[in-house]
């Protein structure tokens, strides 16, 4: 059977056009007809530009033509969330109100990955001001879980997620504040990488400013087919900026990387009800980890269901001073009925409060360094449900504050900014199945590794299993 080049990874496609095999335009020309044939049945990108990026695959190809330099995505189609800036396009947030706010200039992360040779196709769909785990809004309409309808393909991401799993590009690129990386990539059967604060440049001149908790939590990464793709758009991702503050020049790998280590093992929670699957997908992980070499232990980590309601505890009462009338003003009716819920299950905190918490997150940050001293890889899922139905976050604020206990394992690990690493490891009556790695801050290349140990053990290709392959 033919592959058709826009079935490949980043990392095979990029080495085939650099070895002369293929060139930037038949890649993105086989990734554009791929866009025409599936994204009307899914809606994953909220718009596309075949005639910008057809434009950008030939100065590529010419530029390979004239001998340059290739940088490592050298004609890679990839796709972008329409909450970051692209010049030219608009940053429009999935927001009526925004859908003429054209960007100046483009984020950091757009220009690294320009200048590394990135062919941009599109851009991908999110709710409104990405506040949800549903991706769905007025401006672009709902994007669909490809492998059923009638659950989300997570949020915010959602796009990203559905957009590579089919086909759409080899990286979308996603951000992630409360999950909205690692989620959609585990409800869509892709690799999805949440990296350290502080590793890629997180900037947007159409917005620059970012509340605190924003600040402290959020950051920008990759979704991919595969966990080598999401090493390598790390290394693209991460190039540095006086923009972003925050930014580290941390080394991208560490010399025990890929060294089996103590992992901890965490399958289930008295606090939320936990799907059978996904307690079996992180007992099959630990397994498999354990046949090459690491050492498996039960662990909780430390103020666990503290540190989860902390997260939502601390955003809530952040964007009730600094983005709740705005949200509500230029939001959909999703989006407002959503926060309602988020605002009708947080307790309203005060100055002195707020600053209590952050002094608490501090201490609980020094506890789990301790605890990913001892476990240097923590093993745990993504979610301890299964992929919510569509808009189950609009039933009520009971079902809102169940959803929040669910996403523990998400919420936890964004409120204290460190990496997590979503690795698909099936699929379960018709549904992906995965588990989340997670590590100590910049310690990225150990998820990578330990998440390579576990993608060849599954064999599983989200691709291969919607085309009927797999």
């Amino acid at each position: 059977m033919t592959t058709e080049l826009w079935q490949l990874s980043a990392t095979e496609l990029a080495a085939r056009i650099a070895r002369r095999e293929t060139t930037a335009r038949a890649a993105t020309e086989s990734v554009l007809t791929r866009i025409a044939e599936v994204n009307p049945q899914v809606n994953a990108l909220a718009s596309v530009t075949p005639d910008k990026a057809l434009q950008a695959a030939d100065a590529a190809d010419a530029k390979q033509a004239q001998g340059d330099a290739l940088g490592p995505l050298h004609g890679v189609p990839v796709t972008i969330k329409v909450n970051i800036d692209v010049q030219g396009e608009a940053t429009d947030e999935g927001v009526h109100d925004f859908k003429d706010n054209i960007a100046s200039t483009d984020s950091p992360l757009v220009q690294s990955m320009r200048e590394a040779g990135a062919i941009m196709v599109g851009r991908n769909n999110a709710p409104a001001f990405s506040l949800r785990w549903f991706t769905d809004n007025a401006l672009h309409g709902r994007t669909l879980n490809p492998f059923d309808a009638g659950v989300t393909p997570g949020g915010s991401s959602g796009g990203a997620a559905v957009a590579t799993a089919l086909g759409m590009g080899a990286i979308a690129h996603g951000n992630d504040y409360g999950g909205s990386i690692r989620y959609p990539a585990w409800a869509c059967g892709v690799v999805g990488l949440r990296t350290t604060v502080g590793r890629v440049p997180s900037y947007k001149a159409s917005a620059p400013n970012r509340i605190i908790s924003n600040q402290q939590m959020s950051v920008q990464g990759p979704l991919t087919r595969t966990v080598a793709d999401a090493r390598l758009a790390l290394q693209v991702m991460s190039q540095g900026t006086p923009l972003d503050p925050q930014w580290v020049p941390a080394p991208l790998e560490f010399a025990d990387a890929k060294q089996p280590t103590r992992v901890a093992v965490f399958r289930s929670w008295a606090h939320s009800a936990v799907d059978p699957t996904v307690s079996a997908a992180v007992d099959q992980a630990a397994h498999w980890l354990e046949a090459a070499g690491y050492t498996v232990e039960e662990a909780e980590p430390p103020h666990f269901a503290e540190v989860s309601a902390m997260q939502f505890h601390m955003v809530m009462n952040d964007m009730r001073r600094g983005g709740e009338p705005f949200m509500r003003e230029h939001g959909d009716d999703a989006l407002r009925t959503a926060l309602s819920h988020y605002m009708a299950i947080n307790p309203v905190w005060d100055r002195d409060q707020y600053l209590e918490a952050m002094t608490r997150r501090f201490n609980i940050a020094r506890d789990w360094a301790v605890f990913l001293e001892r476990y240097p890889v923590l093993l745990m899922p993504n979610s301890w449900e299964r992929q919510f139905p569509i808009d189950d976050d609009q039933r009520s604020a009971e079902r809102t504050a169940q959803i929040l206990l669910a996403q523990a394992p998400l919420l936890s690990t964004a409120t204290l900014g460190l990496p997590g690493l979503s690795v698909p490891t099936g699929v379960v009556n018709g549904l992906p199945v995965g588990v989340q790695i997670v590590s100590t801050k910049f310690r990225e290349d150990r998820m990578l590794a330990a998440g390579e140990v576990i993608e060849q053990a599954a064999q599983f290709s989200a691709l291969d299993y919607l085309m009927g392959r797999g």
